[in-house]
């Protein structure tokens, strides 16, 4: 069965009726019972694409760039779609400089947008500059009590401005006004007047001319009836009332956004503001680029939520990247694309490549601008196996960023189709038509079968064919309606943005702070941190100043600190620390003996170390790069803890020897260091000489021996056991000073007491 589009029905039904017209009754009866559908089919016509911007006060660069941007798109859209296309300007009151009218008016009147067609809504007495826009439009609609004119506002202009002027109007976009109408509104002393003429077959004719054309028409002897309505030395504005009499200017005249909408057959929601009222930019330019990890989002995020705090009212991202992680890029472009499009608006600006998660990132702001040459898409999943080899992720995990894709689609008026095929190479996407209002979307087959819409499904879209994951460069994804026509450059960009061309755009860049996070998240950083942070406890046991056990409280802060910042740990890391350390405090100071809180507080420690230096969003995937960052912040933490022990063997080897340090180990008044045995008149029978000696030297059969405590055991301390001045470790509960103790066991340095009775 052959079906015909909306617009081959038309073409034939025109042909239909004028053969109906050259054959006679005959024929035009034989089509009698068809031409009641062929009718219907003529007058379904298509819904114009329409936008409506408000143009008030002064037409600077963002009014001159938003407006230039909304009729790029209505073009492109327009091409695409074969629909016509509406540009409705409602122009209000205001002092503009002559130059950015004149360049805008002759941008409405190029060839870059001849699909469009341009309204002009005069709401008040709109005189000067203004006027030049209104004049440049295809139509002009007035409300009652609107009036426009004067452009000189009772000055003459420049003769370059002048002849500028003409030159806009010589091009006869709007039929209701010609050069001798704007010659009132240019010059207080031009007299005009309205002839009508007619021809000697009696058809009638009305023009507006000048004096100097109403005298050369008298002279050649045409009938001619005149009327001034404009005389000499009265400034050149006419009022909605006056160009409806006179059957100049204004088409209709319409009191609300609504009747406008009606008149030109749109839906009142058509007709909403397009061009918010706040001119005054605040622009913050973020740029990102290389690889997309947890750092990398968490450092975006601050530079989102600074802006937002600095007032910014457009944020552009200048992305350049060929992705990264997949979770982290979903994060970061739901972080963007949640943020209150009624306070800011936030653009992509691609000079080169938004590939993978740089795509997705992209597609969470509310508008993209690529270079034509640009690339966006190929944002399939992938995981890095044995021998870097990529792998295609499971089907769930696809599905999961299929929906993620079409979410993005609905929150940002994007093809859910098109966004989908960035990831899945399986899905095909088809262009389909609204037979109704010629409206073009790209839906895949589900989406067409799915919708109440009667849509025509077409062709393919190619870039979406099978086994091919859909990238398209800056032209194509601007016909998709993915992207806003292209820029070749950041001037053109802000041009289209309406940012002033004497204000600089430069991407925000990391402070000090910033690069301190970024080092302190290295691998290196977290091993160092660690093993610091632990030999710091060690030393201050040795050496109870409070000096090291401030620098490893230092240790651990920038460790979590840096951790929290980076984005791979939160408050939960940080109260497993604080509970371990708790747990571990008393078992050493309040209920030592069985090693319940000790053994716990020690294992809260160590996970709480691990999972800092782990991004878990990625296990939420069910992908392997969760269990490749565990592996790696556990073999991080198991070099830390390895390294510690080594110092550790070193220090109780060689401290007490150490210039300097051994000075620094405390011993109670009269006694030796730790370590050396007492003079011959504390331990006779050894018959020494009393030179020092470690205890390492000494016989170590220690086992049963009785000494007594010379400071208090919480659990370690000093005690003098058989002669000698040692460390020693309480076996259960504290032991005050002075007290009688007895050797209970002997492991290595390691002595164990208990008190005697």
């Amino acid at each position: 069965m052959l079906t015909l589009g909306p617009h081959t029905g038309r073409r034939v039904y025109c042909q239909i009726v004028t053969l109906s017209l050259l054959l006679g009754p005959a024929i035009h009866s034989l089509m009698a019972d068809e031409t009641p559908a062929l009718n219907d089919k003529a007058a379904s016509a298509p819904v114009p694409i329409a936008k409506f911007l408000i143009v008030s006060g002064a037409v600077d660069d963002v009014i001159y760039g938003r407006i230039k941007s909304a009729a790029l798109e209505l073009q492109i859209q327009a091409e695409r779609e074969d629909r016509p296309a509406l540009l409705v300007l409602e122009i209000r009151a205001g002092s503009s400089k002559f130059g950015q009218v004149r360049d805008l008016a002759y941008f409405l009147t190029s060839s870059e947008v001849s699909r469009v067609r341009t309204v002009a809504w005069v709401t008040g007495h709109v005189t000067g500059n203004n006027a030049i826009l209104a004049l440049a439009c295809n139509e002009i609609v007035m409300q009652e009590d609107a009036a426009l004119g004067d452009i000189g506002r009772g000055q003459p202009l420049a003769p370059d401005q002048r002849e500028s002027v003409m030159g806009l109007v010589k091009k006869r976009h709007n039929r209701l006004v010609n050069t001798a109408l704007a010659m009132a509104m240019l010059d207080k002393d031009q007299r005009i007047i309205k002839v009508e003429i007619v021809s000697q077959d009696g058809v009638k004719e009305t023009r507006i001319v000048t004096v100097g054309e109403w005298q050369r028409l008298a002279d050649s002897g045409a009938d001619i009836h005149s009327e001034t309505i404009k005389e000499q030395g009265i400034v050149g504005v006419f009022s909605a009332s006056e160009a409806s009499q006179l059957g100049i200017l204004a088409v209709q005249v319409r009191q609300t956004r609504g009747e406008v909408a009606e008149l030109y057959g749109l839906p009142r929601l058509a007709l909403r503001n397009e061009l918010p009222q706040e001119a005054d930019l605040k622009v913050r330019m973020i740029k990102v680029s290389g690889m997309i990890d947890p750092l990398l989002e968490a450092f975006l995020e601050r530079q989102i939520e600074r802006a937002m705090a600095e007032g910014a009212n457009l944020i552009i991202f200048e992305i350049d990247s060929f992705g990264g992680r997949l979770v982290e890029s979903e994060l970061l472009a739901f972080a963007i694309a949640e943020l209150d499009s009624e306070k800011v608006r936030t653009v992509a600006y691609v000079p080169d490549k938004a590939i993978s998660g740089a795509a997705i990132i992209a597609l969470g702001c509310d508008e993209i601008y690529m270079h034509p040459n640009a690339q966006i898409g190929d944002a399939e999943p992938i995981e890095i196996g044995e021998g870097q080899v990529f792998n295609r992720v499971p089907e769930k995990l696809l599905s999961k960023l299929r929906v993620t894709m079409a979410a993005l689609a609905r929150l940002k008026g994007r093809s859910s189709g098109l966004l989908q095929a960035m990831c899945d190479k399986d899905l095909v996407v088809y262009s389909a038509t609204d037979p109704q209002t010629g409206q073009i979307a790209y839906m895949t087959d589900e989406e067409i079968q799915a919708s109440e819409i009667a849509w025509v499904q077409g062709h393919i879209v190619p870039e979406s064919r099978l086994d091919n994951v859909l990238t398209v460069d800056g032209l194509r994804a601007s016909e998709l309606g993915l992207t806003q026509p292209p820029v070749h450059d950041l001037e053109e960009l802000k041009e289209r943005l309406g940012i002033p061309a004497q204000q600089t755009l430069r991407a925000v860049e990391a402070t000090w702070l910033d690069d301190l996070i970024f080092v302190l998240n290295t691998r290196a950083a977290m091993f160092l941190l660690i093993m610091l942070g632990v030999v710091l406890i060690y030393l201050e046991l040795h050496f109870p100043s409070g000096l090291m056990g401030i620098l490893s409280v230092l240790c651990f802060a920038l460790f979590f600190w840096s951790r929290f910042l980076g984005g791979t740990a939160g408050w939960l890391e940080v109260v497993l620390f604080v509970i371990g350390l708790a747990c571990i405090g008393l078992e050493v100071f309040v209920v030592p003996g069985f090693g319940v809180f000790g053994i716990s507080g020690g294992l809260l420690v160590l996970a709480s170390l691990v999972m800092a230096g782990t991004s878990f969003a990625s296990f939420a995937m069910g992908s392997n790069a969760g269990m490749t960052d565990l592996g790696r912040s556990a073999g991080t933490l198991g070099a830390s803890l390895a390294s510690v022990v080594v110092i550790t063997v070193v220090l109780n080897r060689y401290l007490p020897s150490i210039p300097f340090f051994n000075k620094l180990i405390l011993s109670p008044p009269g006694m030796p260091k730790t370590g050396e045995v007492l003079e011959p008149q504390l331990k006779p029978e050894l018959g020494g000489s009393g030179v020092a000696a470690s205890i390492l030297d000494q016989d170590p059969d220690l086992l049963g021996q009785k000494g007594t405590t010379q400071s208090m055991l919480r659990p370690s301390g000093k005690a003098v056991i058989d002669g000698r001045y040692l460390d020693v470790v309480s076996e259960g509960p504290f032991i005050e000073s002075g007290a009688s103790i007895e050797v209970v066991q002997v492991v290595g340095n390691r002595v164990v007491v208990r008190t005697t009775t």
